[in-house]
């Protein structure tokens, strides 16, 4: 019978000795008798600690009492199972335990002790806690989150999912998450499922999905797998933001970014345009674009000998083919307010308003007028106050048009005013100068037959005049041939402005044309010393008499603005591809002010003695001359100091020069 008995025996001791759970056991005293390797790891005592001391050593002093209770209920033969208490270790540390007490009877089945089976649960409290943490958080979440099957069957929604999608819970769980999408968005599901397949998170997939009542939603999708213990996939978890808000936001930052775009674009457009028809066309392209009218128009504000109309000037969003039917616009009662002036008229549904059709002696609007609902006017009003004319939008439905529409309009017809009155300045200014030129052109034409005849008798006279005459007479002749100059000038001028200033380009010497110039020109200015370096000789392509013609009027112009000096110097080098030639005096200078103006035409330097004669346009012809032939033309220039003007040329040859100008449009011969 022992023999029987020992392999019993040697399994359970086994089993003693390998369970994960602590065991421990007591007698009626409440002293320990056994302990397992699990219960010394579990109190960390060792089993020479445990045995002989009191059950009471591992059990909170504040407990002791509860458990004597239950105790005594265990040792009258009772079973209790899945309690849950609190133990210490040998470290007095408390933790929870799950716990099975059981009475030890012996052979006459009289109750000797009992038996303690432990189980340390902190791991499983603190993943209760979180758990019940997370579920807190997730019911409470504004988000939706909702866990599917990978075949796409909800199995939890949450509090965020009803509030975003309208659903409740026992509406959407066992049923497929294809109900909250669009059907052209299917796919979507396919593709989302096969990278949660694959392991992958779609992270922030913004998408569409619709709501219990059919609408779209802008929603932002995070969707992770979800594992089991083994770490196998079983399904998806799905974080769903409602983004309909912050889309409609950017939406909206992006529509003003746009406007403010077109504002600056075309406030940049129309304050450097001067062309009247260009600002109209693109302040009505603008605003049309801005307001989303269906069309815009522009109507200029006219009087004709019967009444008062209105011409259309610019169109946008319609084909001007529309209005060609309706001739001139006349003052209606609509039309009244914006072309009087008195402010601007916007209306949700124009054809409410009690003025609307008020076009006596008709009555109603034409059939073939363009669908208006949504109405927009604002007057276009100078500076003087005058009205322009009007800016006019139209929409077939209602309620297109906004207040903000409205300021972003005003403003930009306010800009639109000022650049018109610009526009027309700027006619007024062209026609001016052009009757100007003409009359220029005709003057000086017309002086220069008496004044050439002039010119022959006083010569004639010069020759034969008594001695004590003759002074005056030569003087005579210098006044001619200053006048000469200046009706020469007046000439070149009308030419110039006409494009008719004829060149004749041949090779020549440089050098040498300045040496010749200083000879032509030295007897009348012996008061000054010029000095020049003949040394150098550069060939170039040129109209020789042109630019001797800008040499004589830097030279003179030398001369005559350095009264106090009598030193002038003339250099010229080659620079790359280029000849510098300069002329350099030490006289009265020239400002920074003058300088920015001294090439314009008909300007004189400012603070200049006005003894010194002249038109102004010297430097304005030789700067042209200059300009025609390639080059360039600048002044260096300190007051009291002196004055350095410098032209440079381009050196090509022949063939070259001829094609450049010839492309340019210039008269040559």
């Amino acid at each position: 019978m022992k023999n029987d008995i020992l392999p019993d025996l040697f399994t359970l001791a086994a089993i003693f000795e390998g369970m994960e759970d602590g065991v421990l056991s007591h007698d009626l005293d409440h002293i320990i008798l056994n302990c397992n390797p699990a219960a010394e790891t579990i109190f960390g005592y060792t089993a020479s600690e445990l045995l002989g001391k009191s059950i009471f050593t591992i059990i909170p002093e504040d407990l002791q009492q509860e458990q004597q209770a239950i105790f005594k209920r265990v040792m009258a033969g009772e079973k209790l199972a899945h309690l849950h208490s609190i133990r210490r270790n040998k470290e007095n540390r408390h933790f929870p335990v799950s716990l099975t007490l059981s009475p030890i009877r012996d052979d006459d089945g009289l109750v000797i002790g009992a038996s303690h089976i432990m189980r340390n649960i902190t791991s499983e409290r603190e993943t209760a806690e979180k758990r019940g943490m997370l579920a807190a958080i997730v019911e409470n979440s504004d988000d939706a989150i909702i866990s599917k099957t990978l075949d796409g069957i909800i199995t939890t929604w949450n509090g965020g999912a009803e509030k975003i999608f309208g659903y409740q819970e026992n509406e959407t769980i066992g049923r497929h998450i294809s109900i909250l999408i669009p059907l052209d968005r299917l796919n979507e599901e396919n593709l989302i499922i096969e990278n949660i397949k694959n392991g992958n998170k779609v992270d922030h997939f913004q998408t569409i999905r619709l709501h219990k009542d059919g609408s779209a939603i802008d929603i932002s999708l995070t969707v992770s797998p979800v594992k089991d213990q083994y770490g196998k996939i079983i399904g998806a978890s799905k974080v769903a933001r409602d983004i309909t808000a912050a889309r409609k936001a950017e939406i909206a930052i992006r529509h003003q970014a746009e406007k403010l775009q077109i504002l600056n674009t075309i406030g940049k457009v129309i304050s450097e345009k001067l062309d009247t028809e260009s600002i109209l066309q693109k302040v009505t392209d603008a605003t049309t674009q801005i307001t989303g009218a269906a069309f815009g128009a522009f109507f200029y504000n006219t009087i004709t000998n019967d009444d008062e109309a209105f011409k259309l000037y610019t169109l946008s969003g319609s084909a001007r083919e529309a209005f060609e039917g309706f001739g001139m616009l006349r003052n209606t009662a609509v039309f009244h307010s914006t072309f009087s002036g008195e402010g601007v008229l916007r209306a949700d549904d124009i054809t409410k308003d009690p003025r609307y059709g008020q076009n006596a002696p008709h009555v109603g609007m034409p059939k073939e007028y363009l669908p208006v609902v949504s109405y927009l006017a604002v007057p276009v009003i100078s500076s003087s106050g005058d009205v322009i004319g009007g800016l006019f939008f139209g929409h077939p439905q209602a309620g297109v048009f906004q207040q903000e529409h409205e300021d972003l309009v005003v403003s930009l017809a306010s800009q639109a005013a000022v650049a018109l009155d610009n526009s027309r300045l700027f006619t007024e200014v062209k026609e001016l100068s052009q009757k100007k030129d003409e009359f220029i052109a005709l003057a000086s034409h017309e002086l220069k037959t008496p004044l050439t005849s002039m010119s022959g008798f006083l010569q004639l006279l010069d020759r034969r005049v008594i001695d004590a005459n003759k002074p005056f007479v030569e003087k005579a002749i210098n006044q001619v041939k200053k006048l000469n100059t200046l009706i020469n000038d007046l000439f070149d001028i009308s030419k110039i402005q006409s494009g008719k200033l004829q060149f004749y380009f041949e090779e020549f010497d440089l050098t040498m044309l300045i040496k010749e110039t200083l000879e032509a020109i030295g007897e009348a200015h012996s008061s000054h010393n010029i000095y020049f370096d003949e040394t150098l000789e550069i060939f170039l392509e040129g109209d020789k008499m042109r630019l001797e013609q800008v040499l004589i009027n830097l030279i003179t112009n030398a001369v005559k603005y350095s009264p106090e000096s009598d030193k002038i110097e003339i250099s010229v080098q080659k620079v790359g591809a280029e000849v510098i030639v300069s002329v350099r005096d030490y006289g009265m200078g020239i400002n920074k002010e003058n300088i920015n103006h001294i090439f314009s035409q008909f300007y004189r330097a400012k603070g200049i003695n006005r003894s010194i004669t002249g038109l102004g346009l010297g430097l304005y012809i030789t700067k042209e001359i200059i300009e025609r032939h390639g080059g360039r033309i600048w002044v260096e220039s300190e007051p009291w100091v002196g004055s350095t003007f410098s032209f440079a040329l381009p050196v090509k040859t022949k063939g070259n020069m001829y094609t450049e100008y010839h492309e340019n449009g210039e008269e040559r011969l």
